[in-house]
C-alpha cells in the first residue's frame, strides 16, 4: 500500500486514541492530521507503521493535553467533553472496552489521571497495546508504564459505577425519558431519575445553560418538565442519538441548526447523571450550530409572568 492507503486504513484508530486521550473532537482531528504530516514527511520506513503512527498521535495528544489543563482550569462553569456521534474505530474483540472508555462518565473520570497516566491507561487498557509499545509511545520505561498503568486503573476503579446497566435496559429507559420529556410529565420524569441524579450543562460561558448543576429527582424533574414544553413552543426539537456510545439527544431550532446535545448515564435501572453541552465551540462537529441566545430570549418571551 501507499503511504496515504496505509495512513487512511490507520485513521479511525488514531482518532479514537487522540479523542480519548483529549476529550475533544476537534482536537483529536487536529491531533492525526498532524501525525500525518509527520509521516509524509519522514524519509524513514518505520518497522510497524501503526506502532510508528500511534506513538506520534500519543505525543501529540499529551502535548495538547498540558496546554487544554490550564485552560480547562480557568473554564467558565463546568468542562464536559466534547460530544462524540460515532466512534470510528471498531475491534469486536475489544468492544465492551471500547464502548467503555468513550462514554462520557468514563472521559471524566480520564481527567482525573496524569497525561502521562491517561496516555498508557487508553493505549494499554482500551487498546491493548504491549508495554514495549506503550513505552516506545510516551517515551517512558517499560517499568515505569507499568506503574503508571496500575495507578491508571485504580484511579479509574475507584470512581466507577458498582453496577452497569445492560444496552437495552438502556435503550428501554431512554425512550420512557424522551417521552415524558417530549410530553412534559413531570412525574413520569421523576419516577424514572435516581432519587440523587444530577444534571449538569456545560455553556462555557458562551450560552445559556438549563442548568449550572442542579441534585435531586423532583428538582431535576420539575426544571426538565417546564423548560422542554417551552422550548418545543419556539419550536425547538430533538432527535434521541446516541452520543458516546450511552442514550443521550441532539436539540435543533426550527432551522435545523444544533442547539445542544443531552446524554444520559443510566444504571440500576435510573437515570444517575443528565449531562447537556450547548457551548457553540462544542458542536461545530455536529452540525451548523444555533444562536442559542436568541433562542433563549424566545423562551424567556413564552413566560406567563412577561
Amino acid at each position: 500500500m501507499t503511504r496515504t492507503e496505509e495512513f487512511q486504513e490507520l485513521r479511525p484508530l488514531l482518532f479514537s486514541i487522540a479523542y480519548r486521550i483529549l476529550g475533544s473532537v476537534g482536537e483529536a482531528e487536529d491531533a492525526v492530521q498532524e501525525t500525518w504530516l509527520r509521516y509524509e514527511s519522514t524519509s524513514t520506513e518505520p518497522r510497524s507503521v501503526k506502532a510508528y503512527l500511534s506513538a506520534t498521535v500519543t505525543r501529540l495528544s499529551i502535548d495538547v493535553l498540558r496546554s487544554a489543563r490550564v485552560r480547562r482550569e480557568q473554564y467558565v462553569g463546568d468542562w464536559l467533553p466534547e460530544p462524540l456521534l460515532d466512534d470510528p474505530y471498531d475491534d469486536p474483540e475489544r468492544a465492551a472496552e471500547l464502548a467503555d472508555s468513550v462514554s462520557m462518565a468514563a472521559l471524566l473520570l480520564l481527567e482525573r489521571l496524569s497525561p502521562l497516566e491517561r496516555a498508557v491507561f487508553v493505549l494499554r487498557e482500551v487498546f491493548d497495546f504491549g508495554f514495549p509499545e506503550v513505552a516506545s509511545a510516551v517515551g517512558r520505561s517499560e517499568a515505569a508504564c507499568r506503574q503508571l498503568a496500575s495507578r491508571a486503573r485504580r484511579h479509574m476503579a475507584a470512581g466507577r459505577p458498582r453496577f452497569e446497566a445492560a444496552r437495552e435496559e438502556r435503550e428501554e429507559l431512554a425512550s420512557r425519558f424522551f417521552d415524558a420529556l417530549r410530553e412534559g410529565d413531570v412525574k413520569g420524569l421523576q419516577g424514572l431519575l435516581a432519587t440523587d441524579v444530577s444534571m449538569v450543562g456545560d455553556g462555557g460561558g458562551k450560552a445559556p445553560q438549563l442548568a449550572r448543576a442542579i441534585t435531586g429527582a423532583s428538582n431535576v424533574a420539575r426544571l426538565l418538565g417546564s423548560v422542554f414544553p417551552r422550548m418545543a413552543h419556539v419550536e425547538v426539537t430533538f432527535t434521541p442519538h446516541e452520543l458516546n456510545g450511552q442514550p443521550g439527544a441532539i436539540f435543533h431550532d426550527r432551522d435545523g441548526k444544533v442547539l445542544h446535545t443531552l446524554a444520559l448515564d443510566i444504571l440500576d435501572g435510573r437515570v444517575q447523571t443528565i449531562r447537556t453541552v450547548i457551548n457553540p465551540d462544542k458542536l461545530g462537529h455536529v452540525g451548523p450550530v444555533a444562536d442559542a441566545w436568541a433562542i433563549h430570549r424566545e423562551i424567556q418571551a413564552t413566560r406567563p409572568d412577561m
